[in-house]
C-alpha cells in the first residue's frame, strides 16, 4: 500500500528508527545467505556421524550375535556331551555289575575254583534286590543270559561248562552257534595271561607289532581296577575274562595257559528295558524325550540295537546332532590315552561334541582291522541342533537388524525434525523481520502525520481530512495485520468456532467486494466478475469463506505489475461420485510462481526468495490462512501459475444439497474467523 510523503515525514522516519532501534536490513538476502552459511556445516557432520555410528553398531551387533551363537552352540554341545557320557557310565555300570560280582581279582582267579564262581553267581542272581543299596544300584540278573567256563588250559580238547544258577550246579554244554567265533578267538589267545589280556586286538601286520609291544605296560596299567582284564564282544553281546588255571600240583603262573569265563548278556533285556530307561533318564523332558535316541551296531552289516522313534537311526550317521562311540577307542590310540586323563573331569572342545568316544572301559574284541563299535546317536526332536542354532542366530540377526532399522528411522526422524525446526526457525526470523517491516511502514506514516499536525505544518480542513484519511488507512492496515496474526494463532491452537449456514455465491461475492473495495481502489486495480447463473448454495461460515477470498485478492494485488486486472469467476462442476462443487477463482496477471515454489507457497511464513529480494511487503501468512479456511469449510484450495503470465487460485467448495439449503444455521467446532 503506497504512502503519500508529506513535509516533515523524513524527520518522523528518522525518529521512528531511533524509537524502534531495529536494523532495517534484517531480512535482506545478504543476511539470510550469511545465516545459511553459518548453519550449513552442521547437518552434514551430524548425518555423517549418524552413518558412522550406525555402521559401528551394526558391525558390533553382528559380531556379538555371532559370538552369542557360538557360545550357545558350545553350551548346548557341552550339556549334551555331559548327558551322553553319563548315559555311557550308567550303561557301563549295568554291564560291569556281574563283573564285580564274579570277583575275578588282579590274580585272574588263580586261587578260585569253578564252584567259587558258581556260588558267587547264585548269590548275585538270587538275593533280594534292594535298589537303595549302592552295591545293588546296577544289579539286573535278567541282563545275564548265561555264564560259561571255557577250559582251554588243558592239552585235551577244550571243554565248555555252563554255570546253572537255578540248579546250583555246573553242567557241560555244547557251544551255541553264536559263540563259535568268539570261543575260537579265545582259544587262540589262551597260551598265557599276557596274551589273553590282549585277546581283543585284531591280528596286526608286522609294522604295528612293535608299536603295540611298546604300549603293553600302559595297557596293563589301564586294567588295574575291578574290571581289569574284561573284554567285550559287541556282536553277541558277551563279556569275557581270562582265568589262570587253579591246580594244587603246580603253582599258578602268568606264563601258564588260561581258561576263560564268558558272560553272555541278554540282548532283549538291553533293547527293551535298559536302553529305554537310560534314554528316559538322561534325555527325557516334560513332554517325553527331548531327543531322538538310537544305539547302532556299525558292523559290516549295520543293525539297530535300539531306537526311541521308529525309523530313526537308519540314515547316515553324519546327519545326527551327536555321535558317541559307546565303548571307546582302543586304549593305545591317541584318543584312548586322552580319555584316561580327562575322564570325568573335563569337557570336549566345542567342535568335538558332534562326534566323540566315551571313556575307555571294556576293550572291544576286534575280529578284523576295521573297528565297528556300538554308537549312540542323538537328534533333537525339533530338528538338527545346528539348524536350531542357525535359526536362533538368524532370529537374533533379524531382531538386531530391526533394532538398527528402528534406530535409523528414529535418527531420520530426528534429522528431519532438526531440519524442520531449523527451517521453521528461519521462517520465524523472516516472519519477525517481515512483521517489523509491515509494522514500521504504517507506524511511520501515523507517527509522521502526528508530528506534522503537532508542529503546525498542517492547516486547513482539506489537509486535516487528508491526514485523517491517511491515519485511518494506516490504522486499518495495522488492524488487518493483527487480525491475520491472531487468526493464524487461533487456527494453530484449534480454538475456532464457525457458524454454518447455506450461503449464496452472490452474497459471498458482494461482501468480498465491499471489504476489499478500499485497497482495490487505492491500488488502482479493476476487478472483473464472471458468475454462472442459478448456482446452488454452499454450506459454510460467511466470514471464513470471505476471509479466504480476501486473502487471495490481497495476494493478487500485491504481486501484479503493469496489468492491473483481477478476474473473479464462479462456476459449477460435476465431481465423480462426490456430487457437485462450486469453483470460485481469483485470476491475476502478475509475476507468476515457479514450479519449484508451488509445493511451498501454502506453508506458514514461506516467502519466495525472489519476492523477498524485491522487498515486496508480506508476512507469508495469507495463503496459509486461505488454505486452512478452505479446508475448514470442507473444501480445498488449488493453484495454477506460469512465470510472467500470472496465477489462478481456485477455492473449491462442495455444493449444498437441497435439504441443506433449507437450514438456517448449524454450529460446528473447528477454527475461529476474525470478524472484519
Amino acid at each position: 500500500m503506497g504512502i503519500q510523503w508529506l513535509p516533515g515525514l523524513e524527520v518522523g522516519v528518522r525518529g521512528l528508527r531511533r524509537f524502534t532501534k531495529r536494523p532495517s536490513n534484517l531480512s535482506t538476502p545478504h543476511m539470510r545467505e550469511l545465516r545459511l552459511k553459518r548453519s550449513f556445516p552442521f547437518w552434514p557432520l551430524v548425518l555423517s556421524g549418524m552413518v558412522v555410528l550406525l555402521t559401528i553398531v551394526a558391525v558390533l551387533q553382528y559380531r556379538w550375535t555371532s559370538e552369542v551363537s557360538a557360545a550357545t552352540e558350545v553350551r548346548i554341545g557341552t550339556e549334551l556331551e555331559s548327558l551322553m557320557v553319563k548315559w555311557q557310565l550308567d550303561l557301563y555300570g549295568e554291564f560291569s555289575a556281574i563283573c564285580v560280582a564274579m570277583q575275578v581279582g588282579p590274580d585272574s582267579g588263580a586261587r578260585d575254583t569253578w564252584n567259587d564262581y558258581l556260588q558267587r553267581y547264585v548269590e548275585w542272581s538270587g538275593s533280594t534286590l534292594n535298589r537303595d543299596s549302592l552295591a545293588n544300584t546296577y544289579k539286573n540278573p535278567d541282563l545275564v543270559q548265561n555264564i560259561y567256563i571255557w577250559e582251554t588250559s588243558q592239552k585235551a580238547k577244550p571243554r565248555l561248562l555252563r554255570l546253572n544258577a537255578d540248579q546250583k550246579r555246573i553242567d557241560p554244554s555244547s557251544a551255541p552257534p553264536n559263540l563259535d567265533t568268539l570261543l575260537t578267538r579265545l582259544q587262540a589267545n589262551s597260551a598265557n595271561l599276557s596274551l589273553a589280556l590282549r585277546a581283543w586286538e585284531s591280528p596286526a601286520p608286522p609294522s604295528e607289532q612293535r608299536f603295540r609291544g611298546n604300549h603293553t605296560a600302559s595297557a596293563d596299567s589301564l586294567r588295574s581296577n575291578t574290571t581289569m582284564g574284561w573284554q567285550f564282544d559287541d556282536s553277541i553281546p558277551a563279556i569275557v575274562h581270562p582265568i589262570v588255571r587253579h591246580s594244587d600240583a603246580k603253582p599258578s603262573s602268568s606264563r601258564n595257559p588260561v581258561d576263560w569265563i564268558v558272560v553272555v548278556l541278554d540282548l532283549n533285556t538291553i533293547q527293551k528295558r535298559i536302553l529305554p530307561e537310560l534314554a528316559k533318564r538322561y534325555f527325557g523332558g516334560r513332554d517325553g524325550l527331548d531327543y531322538k535316541v538310537a544305539v547302532i551296531d556299525t558292523g559290516p552289516t549295520p543293525r539297530m540295537i535300539y531306537s526311541s522313534v521308529p525309523g530313526f537311526g537308519v540314515r547316515d550317521i553324519g546327519a545326527f546332532d551327536s555321535t558317541m562311540n559307546i565303548f571307546g577307542p582302543p586304549p593305545e590310540s591317541v584318543e584312548g590315552n586322552f580319555w584316561q586323563t580327562v575322564k570325568n573331569s573335563q569337557s570336549l572342545r566345542s567342535e568335538e561334541w558332534h562326534s566323540f568316544s566315551g571313556p575307555v572301559w571294556f576293550p572291544t574284541i576286534e575280529f578284523d582291522s576295521r573297528q565297528d563299535p556300538w554308537v549312540l546317536v542323538l537328534q533333537h526332536r525339533s530338528g538338527p541342533l545346528q539348524a536350531v542354532v542357525d535359526r536362533v542366530r538368524q532370529r537374533n540377526l533379524t531382531i538386531s537388524a530391526l533394532v538398527l532399522v528402528l534406530l535409523a528411522v528414529n535418527m531420520g526422524f530426528v534429522t528431519v525434525a532438526g531440519f524442520r525446526a531449523q527451517k521453521f526457525a528461519k521462517l520465524q526470523m523472516d516472519f519477525v523481520a517481515s512483521i517489523s517491516h509491515e509494522l514500521r511502514t504504517p507506524l511511520t506514516a501515523i507517527f509522521s502525520a502526528g508530528e506534522n499536525i503537532r508542529d503546525g505544518f498542517v492547516s486547513g480542513q482539506s489537509s486535516l481530512r487528508h491526514y485523517g484519511s491517511l491515519v485511518i488507512g494506516q490504522a486499518r492496515q495495522l488492524m488487518d495485520l493483527v487480525d491475520r496474526i491472531l487468526l493464524f494463532a487461533s487456527i494453530r491452537s484449534g480454538e475456532n468456532r464457525y457458524v454454518w449456514r447455506p450461503l449464496q455465491v452472490s452474497e459471498i461475492l458482494e461482501r468480498v467486494r465491499k471489504t476489499t473495495a478500499a485497497i482495490v481502489e487505492e491500488a488502482a486495480y479493476t476487478v472483473e466478475e464472471q458468475v454462472e447463473p442459478n448456482l446452488p448454495c454452499v454450506l459454510g461460515d460467511l466470514f471464513a469463506v470471505c476471509g479466504c477470498l480476501e486473502n487471495l485478492i490481497t495476494n493478487a494485488l500485491k504481486y501484479s505489475e503493469t496489468d492491473r486486472r483481477i478476474r473473479i469467476s464462479a462456476t459449477l462442476h460435476e465431481i465423480d461420485r462426490h456430487g457437485k462443487e462450486i469453483w470460485i477463482s481469483v485470476e491475476d496477471h502478475g509475476i507468476g510462481i515457479s514450479s519449484s515454489e508451488l509445493p511451498h507457497i501454502f506453508e506458514p511464513f514461506y516467502r519466495s526468495p525472489k519476492v523477498a529480494a524485491a522487498q515486496i511487503h508480506g508476512t507469508g501468512l495469507g495463503l496459509s490462512l486461505a488454505k486452512h479456511l478452505a479446508e475448514a469449510m470442507g473444501g480445498r484450495l488449488s493453484v495454477a501459475s506460469e512465470v510472467g503470465v500470472g496465477s489462478v487460485f481456485t477455492l473449491h467448495l462442495p455444493a449444498a444439497q437441497a435439504q441443506e439449503s433449507e437450514l438456517s444455521a448449524v454450529s460446528s467446532t473447528s477454527d475461529e474467523v476474525m470478524r472484519k
